[in-house]
Order: structure tokens, then sequence, then C-alpha cells
């Protein structure tokens, strides 16, 4: 399928009609995607504004966001927002010198600084009105005398019973707190977009004077966010290459094979504390106060390892369907003198094996699928995304604004006039992507996704191939609104019916509401 994908979009590409370059939507280095952001003039957002709304708003996430929304470019808010949860540290600064590298702390005294993406208060509500299951949304914990155990019944987590766990010294994980909490869906959902990975979540309630989590470390990078409270914390060095930005998270470890910590602090409201992939750490509470942290996190499997194994396999195929090296046979006799039992030989047929490998193995570079492989990681990164968190004016001048309802007995205002001057845009820079599913052209999304992580299956929504010029012109022009006349299509009346059904798909808004007919 991946190889299929490939040649399909070429295909189309070669079509007989002058074609836009194929360009990435979403960059795997952060790094760039925030040079890009903050240095290109062209902007009229830039990186100085976002620190001086950030000072104006530091009381009020509510205000920040709101200010936000006002932004035009939703790469922008997300560079924003990002510049606000690591603030003082540039963003430049963090991920040219701190970024799956070493742990950072951030101290601001400003226990307000984050106040508004959750509290105890609201752990309470979501307890008391939404359905939170033990062991789906809640985990409850501890860890005492070296042992860590999780306390979970069946069933709902009502209040009454997880407040007497808290009580008796439990620690309280709160799992996709997205799905609960809207301010905390919509930072998540902004900042997916600075990272071009899942972005996630969990919130940890700890009681005073207690631990609920063995020494380990994680598969993600992780952004520890102390909300209230306040919590020590110790950090140490992956113990080996192989736990450098691991694949996968440790068991627990026992305090005798962790070594001693290269980060020793004290975390309070209004501080950050940012580790990579592999640094074991453990978190307790002090005798004197609570605590209430969020931890946000990327990055989960999206390495160049991670890429390569879906290239590699589809190289191999398509060098063996391609070039008759790869399909000739094996030597009669290599079992005598090749594998495990036969290492320590002093073979020259061996070295004669090793060097046909080697010689193989770079030919099957020239093979790799790249785009294609991109392409299908992009796939599974808009199946994991969070749906977006439109703002008024994306409301207003999308479908979801649009003026069909009942009125005195009938159905009216059903249709809106898209015309050929009608300016239209994207939703969101990253809303959306062409791919391939071997046969057809895709274009997958993310506005129809959940707020619970695969609750639904991937989104797309099968392209004409007279309309992928169109498709991609709109993609490349983001965060520009674009005149339907000016889509690249064979007919004025193609412009049109491609324009209204990305607008009924909710996946374009128009510059000005749209009028009824």
């Amino acid at each position: 399928t991946l190889i299929c994908g490939a040649r399909r979009l070429l295909y189309l590409r070669a079509s007989g009609r002058e074609r836009l370059p194929p360009v990435s939507l979403a960059s795997h280095s952060p790094s760039r995607e925030f040079s890009h952001l903050c240095f290109n003039t062209s902007h009229l957002w830039s990186l100085q504004n976002a620190r001086d709304m950030q000072e104006d708003e530091t009381s009020s996430l509510d205000s920040f966001l709101t200010s936000l929304s006002k932004v035009n470019s939703s790469r922008q808010r997300a560079s924003a927002l990002f510049h606000w949860l690591i603030n003082p540290v540039s963003s430049e600064n963090f991920f040219r010198d701190t970024w799956e590298k070493k742990p950072l702390l951030v101290r601001r005294q400003k226990p307000d600084y984050y106040h508004g993406l959750f509290s105890t208060t609201e752990f309470d509500r979501i307890l008391r009105t939404d359905n939170v299951q033990f062991g789906v949304n809640l985990d409850v914990t501890s860890y005492s005398n070296g042992k860590r155990k999780t306390h979970n019944p069946p069933g709902r987590a009502l209040s009454c019973s997880v407040w007497k766990y808290y009580e008796s010294g439990c620690s309280l994980r709160l799992l996709n707190p997205q799905a609960f909490s809207s301010t905390v869906w919509n930072v998540l959902s902004i900042l997916q977009e600075m990272f071009g990975s899942m972005v996630g979540a969990n919130i940890y309630l700890t009681p005073a004077g207690t631990q609920g989590f063995a020494p380990h470390y994680d598969d993600i990078e992780a952004f520890v966010v102390q909300l209230e409270g306040k919590k020590h914390w110790r950090v140490y060095s992956p113990r080996s290459d192989e736990e450098t930005l691991s694949l996968v998270s440790s068991p627990n470890f026992s305090q005798s094979v962790i070594g001693k910590p290269i980060m020793e602090v004290v975390l309070e409201a209004g501080d950050l504390l940012y580790f990579p992939r592999g640094f074991i750490h453990q978190g307790d509470c002090l005798p004197d106060a609570h605590s209430l942290h969020i931890t946000i996190s990327s990055y989960q499997r999206n390495s160049w390892g991670d890429l390569l194994m879906k290239m590699v396999p589809a190289a191999l195929e398509m060098a063996m369907e391609e070039d008759v090296e790869f399909r000739k046979g094996l030597p009669l006799d290599y079992l005598s003198y090749m594998g495990v039992q036969n290492s320590e030989k002093n073979d020259p047929r061996r070295v004669e094996f090793q060097k046909r490998v080697d010689s193989l193995m770079k030919k099957l570079a020239a093979y790799a699928p790249v785009d294609a492989a991109v392409d299908q990681k992009a796939r599974e990164f808009l199946h994991d995304c969070l749906p977006p968190v439109l703002t008024p004016d994306e409301k207003t001048t999308s479908v979801f604004g649009a003026p069909a309802r009942w009125e005195d007995g009938e159905v009216v205002d059903v249709e809106a006039q898209i015309r050929a001057q009608t300016r239209i845009r994207f939703i969101r820079g990253g809303i959306a992507r062409l791919c391939s599913n071997g046969e057809d052209v895709l274009l997958c999304h993310t506005i129809e996704n959940s707020r619970v992580y695969h609750k639904e299956e991937p989104k797309s929504l099968e392209i004409k191939s007279e309309y992928t010029d169109a498709v991609e012109f709109l993609i490349h022009s983001y965060p520009k609104f674009v005149t339907v006349a000016s889509l690249p299509c064979d007919t004025a009346e193609d412009k049109v019916l491609l324009a209204e059904m990305l607008y009924e798909q909710g996946l374009i808004h128009t510059s000005e509401p749209l009028q009824p007919k």
C-alpha cells in the first residue's frame, strides 16, 4: 500500500498539467518549525508580540487564549502558546540546547502563572458530573517502602470513594483530562501543531507527605507544569545508551539501581520541569503541602527509526520487484558458514557474503519511498490528533455557524451562497493533508476526531484527481484567504463544487460569514 500510494500520487502529479511542488504540511523538526513561525517577516504575528501579550495576561490563561484566538495563523498560535509554556526560555534556545538532551527547570515565583489551566476544584467537578471510570480515566496509586501499588476497584470513580482513597494517602492520576476539561483540550490541540506529533496529558494529585509512583522513565518528552502546592523531584540520567531517548517506558525501579540524581528540586505553583524520554524521575510531596500538576507530553514513537520502520520494508519490496540483484538466489552452501554457530569461523566465504549484503543495503536506499513513508506517519498523526477547539471567528465563518435553523414552523436559510469571489482557506494549518491509500487520493483530516484517543476511526475525504491541484493550492496558501475563482480547477462550476464540499465537511471557512441565498 505504501508503494502503490506513492506511485498513485506521483501519477496524479504527472497527469499532464502543471502541478504545485509537493510540500510537507507538518515538519518533524520543531526547531525548524519555530524558525519558520517566528522569523519569517511576512507574518504579522511575531515572537515579540507573543511575549508582550504573555506578559499582559499571565494572571489569566482564559484571557491569553482569547487573545490567541485572534491571531490569524494557527501555526503562530501554537508558537506563541509554547513560548508561554516555557517562558522566559526562548523556543529557539530550548530546541537547540535542551530538547532531547537534558532536563530544564523554570522557576518563576509566580504561583498564578498557570492559573486557569486546571485545578483541584475542577478535578472534583469532573468526579461529580462526568462518567470517570477506574482504570480507564483514573488510577489510584501509592508508593511506600519501595513498593508501587494500584488500588483501582471496578466501575465508576465516584467522588466519595475517590476522596476516601486520597485521604488515606493515595495519589490520583487523571488520564486523558482533555476529554473532561475544555481548557486542557484547547491547549493540547493548539500545541500539537507546534510539535507535528500527538500532544497528550495526565494530571496528578498527591496528598502531602506521600509518593504515588516508583522511579521510572517514560517514552515521551515531558513538561511537568506545577499547578498547586509543591512537589520534590529527583531526575536521573539514562543508565546506558540503550535507555537514552527510550522507545518504551520502563518498569518500576528500586532506589538501589538508579544512582544519584543529576537534578533535585522542589517545584512550586507556576514552575515548570522538562525532561527527555529515558530520564529516570520520581516525585514526592513534602509534609506541608499537597501537589497538583499536569504533565504535558509529546514525541512518542516519533523518531527517525520509527520512520525507517515504515520505509525500509517498502523499499525492499520495491527493490525486489525492480532489481534482479535482489532476486538472485543465496549461495547453495551459505548455511554451512553463516549464522551464529559459524560466527567464529575464519572463512573467506563469510567476508564475501558480508560484502554482498553491504552492497545490497547501499542499493536499497535508492528505492526508499521517503515521501510515502512520511505521509503514512502523517496519517497516523492526524488520527492521533485532538479535534480543534474552534475560535468564535472560525465558528461564525464555517459550517458550524451556518444560519440554517428551524423558525416559525419551517426550515430557513439552509443554503448559504458560495460564489466565485468568496474568499476561503483551511480552518487550521494542520487540519488536513493529501495522502493516498494506494487506489485513491484522500484528504485526511482531524475535524471529526474525538477528544478520547482513537475513539473514532481515521477520518478522510476522497478527492477526485481533477481536484488535487486545487486542494494543494489551498493547503499551501494557508494562512492566506484565496478566492474560489483562483482555485486551479478545470471549470468555474468545479471550483464552486469543491469549495462547497470542503465547506460542508467543516474543513474550510470564509473570510466573512456566508449570506443565505
